[in-house]
């Protein structure tokens, strides 16, 4: 089945500059946010907004998601008159939100039920990502779904990769941010210990960047947003604490002990006064604040 009309709900830093991509890349898209004052910026790109979510859903040939937190998911699914109420079409979900495997898994039944379908594909890239159409995109989700999406899926991302059923791709995307949640925290401590022993943070993350201790973190976030103490990178703390969360949730229900991992969880929870849920995430490694983010 064809894909020309593409809903895209949640308008905020990620969702803005993935309708946007799909904009430009020749499908129509509708925009639904319950922020009005986003209307301008993504007309402006191209994009339909309509301030109707039951007129998206029930208008759309596939549909993307980029919302907080499962529950909006889920509110979304089940809105009355809306996704489930749809006969005239198959119609694949693609949720870029990160949310928990059981909750992606318990809709994506309820909405194969309805004769539609979910891929759970949570991204990485950033707001910049969205925009240029580069992200990586870790899906889960039946393959033939996964096939009738790719136009999609490949117009917003770089890699766009079927990890495994429906669960996977967020699986992936929590180990994921549990990873760099933890380089947060290590990179920051570790510039830190440099600059106070006499050789400056900027210095040490160049070397480290040549050698086995680099990642993302180091290579990336250090030089764009931490040296130049602009910390904007569209990534809040409190989405990354809500990763945190989910990860370790899983590990308990998985059964599976991560000691390092759960320490890190504290830092995260424990660092609110010091970086709020509203600041940018990369203030973890901000090695300038001498007693660290406790």
């Amino acid at each position: 089945m064809d894909i020309a009309t593409i809903g895209v709900v949640g308008l905020g830093n990620m969702g803005r500059g993935m309708a946007a991509t799909l904009a430009r890349k020749g499908f129509t898209v509708l925009g639904f946010d319950i922020a009005a004052d986003r209307r301008a910026a993504v007309e402006a790109a191209g994009v339909t907004f309509v301030p109707s979510l039951t007129e998206v859903l029930r208008r759309a040939d596939a549909l993307v998601f980029s919302l907080p937190f499962a529950r909006d998911v889920e509110a979304v699914v089940t809105a009355e008159g809306g996704l489930l109420a749809r006969s005239d079409r198959r119609v694949v979900v693609i949720d870029t939100s990160t949310s928990d495997p059981g909750t992606t898994r318990r809709l994506a039944a309820r909405l194969a039920e309805a004769g539609h379908a979910l891929l759970d594909a949570p991204v990485s890239g950033g707001p910049s990502g969205a925009a240029e159409g580069t992200l990586t995109m870790m899906v889960g989700g039946g393959e033939e779904d996964y096939a009738l999406a790719r136009p999609v899926l490949e117009a917003m991302s770089a890699r766009a990769p079927h990890v495994g059923p429906s669960g996977a791709g967020n699986i992936v995307k929590l180990v994921n941010n549990l990873l760099v949640a933890a380089h947060l925290v290590t990179t920051g401590e570790a510039l830190r210990l440099s600059q106070a022993a006499g050789l400056s943070a900027e210095e040490a993350v160049k070397v480290v960047n040549t050698a086995t201790g680099r990642s993302a973190v180091s290579e990336v976030m250090v030089p764009r947003w931490v040296v130049p103490d602009t910390f904007d990178s569209g990534f809040s703390a409190g989405l990354m604490r809500k990763d945190v969360r989910l990860a370790l949730e899983l590990a308990a229900e998985s059964g599976v002990a991560l000691p390092l991992s759960d320490e890190v969880g504290r830092i995260w929870r424990e660092s609110r006064v010091s970086i709020p849920d509203t600041a940018d995430f990369t203030r973890m490694a901000d090695y300038r604040a001498n007693e660290g983010v406790l």
